[in-house]
């Protein structure tokens, strides 16, 4: 089981920390998908940089469940969007990815409570 956490903690820091990367740089198709949803540039930098902070804050385990539960959030407005587009294979996958953060999120909280 240790083996499945560690491989979907890294898929998940490696999803948001790219996802946050390509928002940063203004990446073509990130511009033009979310510029149709009102997303101007500046907004999609900033939504970027909190992706990409979620991301690091996962890498560390006393911010993990924060981080877990910043990159959702993202994630969850990003399924929004998809879903309004009507992508729904990249909605699945999106959710999918979401719901392995809440798995994190969870085992973070067990971890954090066995310690106190």
């Amino acid at each position: 089981m240790k083996i499945v956490s560690t491989i979907i903690l890294v898929v998940s820091i490696f999803l948001a920390v790219s996802s946050g990367i390509s928002k940063v740089m203004l990446m073509e198709q990130d511009v033009n998908f979310f510029g149709k949803y009102g997303f101007s540039d500046a907004i999609l930098i900033i939504y970027g940089l909190v992706q990409l902070i979620g991301g690091v804050l996962l890498v560390f385990r006393r911010t993990r469940f924060v981080g877990a539960a910043v990159v959702a959030i993202t994630f969850l407005i990003s399924l929004a969007v998809l879903l309004i587009e009507g992508n729904i294979p990249m909605s699945i996958a999106t959710l999918v990815a979401t719901l392995l953060l809440g798995v994190i999120m969870k085992q973070s909280w067990r971890t954090a409570a066995r310690e106190t």
